[in-house]
């Protein structure tokens, strides 16, 4: 577990993972690609359906497509590690996500690899890459 850089840094992409989480629990697109570098790349090799999305404009658009199957989701991330180097950060973020469909409740949990840049005096993901680590699936309600 390693933090590196200044606090406030640290501080600002702590924030940044909060705002996607909370996004992705409203369902907010607007907020979830504020989020995200002008060139943003979102990879996803456990779905190899979907594979790699590069540019905002097209992350954004596939995310909403895609969060139509993820009705009433509950999403939290936090992070393993942050190592800062000038204005480029190393991230590694835990989530963990509730949802229900067709009477089932989901109950996922991953880990994204991120490559986060500062520009303009803010941080933003120009490189993320998820992976699950464990999904759980019972009974509505259970």
């Amino acid at each position: 577990m390693a933090y590196i850089g200044a606090f406030e840094d640290r501080l600002a992409i702590r924030e940044l993972l909060e705002a996607y989480a909370e996004a992705v629990t409203r369902l907010d697109a607007d907020a979830w690609g504020a989020t995200w570098a002008e060139d943003g790349e979102w990879s996803l090799p456990d779905y190899p359906e979907i594979g790699t999305t590069r540019g905002r404009e097209a992350i954004v658009a596939m995310w909403g497509e895609a969060m139509k199957a993820y009705p009433g989701i509950m999403f939290e991330a936090w992070p393993g590690s942050i190592e800062i180097d000038g204005d480029v950060a190393q991230v590694r973020c835990y989530t963990s996500e509730v949802y229900d469909r067709d009477g089932v409740t989901h109950r996922d949990r991953g880990l994204y690899e991120d490559i986060c840049r500062k520009i303009d005096g803010r941080w933003y993901f120009a490189s993320r890459s998820f992976r699950n680590i464990h999904r759980q699936q019972s009974p509505k309600g259970c």
